[in-house]
């Protein structure tokens, strides 16, 4: 029988089925297409509708921080293709859809094509940021490709002019969308790279709706850009456009005329700032000038210009100041010299071999006669000594014990002394140690005695 406890609640009923939606990656990552209804802009931002076809429907929401940067509007009965997951909403215990992308399903194709080509490069590396190459700071020859017959070629050729007259500007007109467009730039961006006369390129075409930018998103495009020695600004549509172009640039521009302005620089700009340094280093220069007239000025109100013999007498005054002083020197070192001298002169006569040789027998005399009463009384005293060893030692002795009429037994092979009756047995062999020899006997009988002093 199932025990109440082990029967799971709907709040873990609702968790486990969440957690089977989020571990499943077709449900984590997936495109849906379907009709609108249901359509609720929430003030906070968000957005909740309902996406259906003629069979089905889903509850979806789209958040804030995702719709704004939709470039249309979704509305009410609208077809659309969206990108998000499946989760569950754990309060009404209802699966919906949590959308992050959404495009109008006339546009879902190119949308979906664009996506996978942008994987496709970026795994490639292509996006890398360690291929971007920098801009030149003063361009000679600025390559323009773009449509001759647009306004963005008329603002980009105004700005350059007026930013930067001295830069040379090289138009390469290309078609900017149909189905020539992508190859068409692609040759242009190509031809410019093989002229080798361009420091810097604009690619790039006027605003325009999604299908007609697409010519800058074609693989052709991107890879062109990408293999370009030349450094590339892509300058495609307005600011809030974006396409494959601007993320393999080096640099994107928001419009043709930004473009325009991050290729040269600034000439009016560039004169006052050599005008400033200009000044700088002219008053740098004026203030070093007047630093060494100052101290030109110095020196020549100095004595060594004004009375350059004064300061050779005084040198001559040192130089004669120090004579003295080396003389007196001389003289001192001399005479203590001479004093030492005479000191180890008299430590020399006092040191006459002779009489040090005279000295020492006189020295070995006495320990000769030293070490010879010394070694008499040594010899004496152990002498002595040993005498008393002698006598302590006899006095020991177990022969001297037995020259009182005591006698030691042993047993028959002479390794073990008998100290009791209990050490033999009657009819035992032993050997009894006298004073002048050993007595080879029999035990006849034993007689056992107390003792009172307790020892064996």
């Amino acid at each position: 029988m199932i025990q109440p406890r082990e029967i799971p609640t709907v709040s873990m009923l609702t968790m486990k089925i969440k957690q089977m939606f989020e571990t499943n990656p077709g449900l984590q990552d997936c495109w849906v297409r379907g009709e609108i209804s249901n359509f609720t802009h929430h003030s906070k931002g968000h957005m909740y509708f309902t996406l259906k076809d003629p069979n089905s429907r889903v509850k979806a929401i789209m958040f804030a921080g995702n719709n704004r940067y939709l470039k249309f509007i979704p509305k009410e009965g609208m077809k659309v293709i969206v990108h998000g997951y499946i989760s569950v909403f754990e309060r009404d215990g209802a699966y919906q859809l949590y959308v992050d992308d959404m495009q109008p399903e006339g546009l879902g194709s190119l949308f979906l094509a664009l996506q996978q080509l942008k994987e496709k490069l970026e795994r490639e590396g292509l996006f890398d940021a360690a291929h971007k190459k920098p801009l030149p700071s003063f361009p000679r020859v600025v390559g323009v490709i773009t449509s001759p017959t647009g306004a963005a070629v008329r603002d980009i050729i105004t700005t350059i002019r007026r930013r930067f007259p001295v830069a040379n500007v090289l138009l390469h007109p290309v078609i900017v969308q149909g189905p020539q467009a992508a190859a068409s730039v692609a040759d242009a961006i190509r031809a410019m790279n093989e002229f080798g006369e361009i420091d810097v390129l604009i690619v790039g075409r006027g605003g325009g709706s999604f299908e007609e930018l697409w010519a800058f998103n074609e693989e052709v495009v991107v890879r062109a850009i990408h293999a370009s020695s030349i450094p590339v600004i892509s300058a495609v549509g307005h600011e809030t456009d974006t396409t494959l172009a601007d993320f393999v640039a080096d640099v994107r521009a928001a419009t043709p005329t930004a473009a325009a302005e991050l290729a040269v620089p600034h000439l009016q700009e560039l004169r006052r700032h050599v005008e400033q340094l200009s000044t700088r280093m002219e008053k740098a220069l004026q203030g070093r000038l007047r630093e060494g007239r100052n101290r030109l000025q110095r020196l020549e109100a100095s004595p060594l210009f004004t009375r350059p013999t004064h300061q050779l007498n005084q040198w001559r005054q040192v130089i004669d100041n120090q004579e003295d002083r080396l003389q007196l020197a001389l003289t001192r070192l001399a005479n203590q010299q001479n004093r030492r001298l005479s000191q180890l002169e008299t430590r020399l006569l006092q040191t006459s071999p002779v009489e040090r040789a005279k000295r020492l027998e006189q020295q070995l005399v006495y320990a000769v006669e030293r070490l010879q009463r010394g070694m008499g009384r040594t010899v004496e005293r152990d002498a002595n000594k040993f005498d008393r060893l002698l006598d302590k030692l006899d006095a020991y002795s177990p022969l001297s014990v037995m020259r009182r009429g005591y006698s030691l037994v042993y047993t028959a092979d002479q390794k073990r002394l008998i100290r009791s009756v209990q050490d033999v047995n009657p009819s035992d062999q032993v050997l009894v140690r006298v004073r002048d020899g050993w007595l080879d006997c029999q035990v006849w009988g034993l007689k056992e005695e107390n003792t009172d002093d307790g020892n064996d």
